[in-house]
């Protein structure tokens, strides 16, 4: 396994939520501002200012079928991203899954 999938594995399994980002994504500012206001604790990694950004990205394609950002994780479940993460907020199984 290389360090890469080693450091998203890790992120996914040791966080509640996680986000991988991009900074200036306004899809991934919705996204981290529902989870703000639900006052979750979330785990972020911003891909554009992380040195390793592109390959993190590469391989969440491997893993999730996505390539897109924001890419979301919920108690190890990949959620999918911006849209539907308000899908199932809006639904209220957002909630349950916190």
């Amino acid at each position: 396994m290389s360090n890469i999938e080693k450091f998203v594995n890790d992120s996914i399994a040791n966080n509640k939520v996680v986000v991988f980002s991009k900074s200036y994504c306004p899809y991934c500012t919705k996204a981290k501002k529902i989870l703000a206001d639900l006052k979750v604790e979330v785990f972020i990694v911003e891909l554009d200012k992380h040195a390793d950004g592109a390959a993190i990205q590469d391989y969440l394609q491997t893993l999730t079928g996505q390539r897109t950002v924001p890419n979301i994780f919920i108690n190890t479940k990949h959620i999918g991203g911006c849209d539907s993460l308000t899908a199932i907020y809006n639904s209220g199984e957002l909630q349950k899954l916190l």
